[in-house]
């Protein structure tokens, strides 16, 4: 008799990941997905050398390398006049750390994952499939799994729960409501649009971010370079977090409270036609992230703000550290849990603490932002680079 499989709840780009981590360590792998088909809304997405050598290790770089795109800086600038304060050389990424820094339409790095994930007879995928309730026993996970045709009973080996910042299979495991996810007093707007659309100045293949007094941009080509993704990071509105809304370019603008902008930047913000709206939200730091059989993974486990784009690039370690704790012999998956837990919790939760504080820095306004200014520019490009090598290597 087979072993039950591990079931994934969630497949975004963290589930995807681990399904494809623990087929590499030999273990059969379940992965219930929500939606009716797998699909992200567009937008992209920064994947750091960190999370680009795991990707690699899972034998993706051809694909990777189709669809991706290697900026060659980082450029740092005021918002108030578009002025560079350090330009951070991107190409010295692959000798520093292994891997280079790429941007994706997230949707063409999700679907390169799926393929993949497809092709392996230890996956199987189900779509239109929520993980509802489960219970942990001494042998096996009970899951109960709702789909179109109604819930039906699934015996697992172990529950990984991939599955967002709300994440319900958390929401079971952890019943309190402090730790319930809260507004962490940010919306994000995002937007993609044709790079013609962009000012001149800005469509070289290179990431801009925009420092600015309460609120800050980044934008960068994707794919061939014909379109541009950018997002507009700004003080929560207080809305509905539920309610889908979107803004043209020039009504975002306006709605801004940057007193003063570059006429590239307030070019670009015009330029997009539909900016959508992506309240974020915080939940405190758990510990553990285990519980016998059931474990957490990516922001089902530690919610990353924005601030350090290490979202996706910290789930995608989770998997890699998932993965490798079941190459050990004869492991069972509450050890391999909890050895996986060990590896990423510390680092985890330092990456998460940063990307919260790093909302301060990237928004002051008046004499501290001058200041700041002053130290990046003191730094240089390299410097910057190498402040977050921590991160990457």
């Amino acid at each position: 008799m087979s072993a039950a499989p591990i079931v994934i709840a969630g497949a975004g780009i963290g589930g995807l990941t681990a399904a494809l981590c623990l087929a590499r360590a030999g273990r059969p792998v379940t992965v219930f997905e929500r939606a009716e088909k797998i699909e992200e809304i567009g937008a992209g997405l920064q994947i750091s050398p960190n999370a680009g050598r795991v990707l690699s290790s899972l034998g993706l770089e051809p694909g990777l390398a189709d669809v991706g795109l290697e900026p060659t800086t980082i450029n740092i600038r005021r918002a108030e006049d578009g002025r560079i304060l350090a330009r951070l050389p991107l190409g010295e990424a692959r000798n520093l750390w292994g891997a280079p820094f790429r941007v994706f339409h997230r949707a063409d790095l999700q679907q390169t994952l799926l393929s993949a994930a497809r092709e392996s007879d230890l996956i199987t995928i189900f779509t239109a499939s929520r993980v509802g309730d489960f219970e942990d026993s001494d042998n096996a996970v009970l899951l109960r799994v709702h789909g179109a045709a109604g819930m039906r009973d699934v015996e697992a080996s172990g529950l990984v729960g991939a599955d967002g910042v709300r994440s319900s299979v958390r929401g079971i495991l952890v019943r309190s409501a402090k730790d319930a996810p809260s507004r962490a007093g940010y919306v994000a707007w995002r937007a993609l649009m044709p790079a013609r659309s962009a000012p001149p100045a800005l469509r070289a293949p290179e990431t801009q971010l925009w420092l600015g007094a309460g609120a800050h941009v980044v934008h960068y080509p994707l794919r061939d370079a014909s379109i541009v993704s950018a997002v507009v990071v700004a003080p929560d509105d207080g809305q509905d977090a539920d309610a889908l809304q979107t803004l043209g370019g020039a009504e975002l603008l306006k709605s801004l409270a940057l007193k003063q902008m570059s006429s590239d930047l307030g070019s670009l913000i015009e330029a997009g036609e539909s900016w959508r709206r992506w309240p974020l939200f915080r939940r405190p730091a758990l510990s553990p992230w285990s519980r016998g059989a059931v474990t957490l993974l990516g922001d089902a486990a530690h919610p990353m703000l924005p601030f350090l784009a290490q979202g996706a690039a910290q789930a995608i370690e989770d998997a890699d550290a998932l993965g490798r704790a079941f190459e050990a012999p004869n492991v069972s998956v509450r050890s391999a849990f909890e050895a996986y837990q060990n590896a990423r919790m510390r680092r985890a939760h330092r990456v998460q603490r940063r990307s919260s504080t790093q909302a301060a820095y990237v928004h002051m306004g008046g004499a501290a932002a001058v200041i700041r200014d002053f130290a990046i520019k003191s730094l240089g490009g390299r410097g910057m680079l190498l402040r977050n090598a921590w991160i990457y290597r």
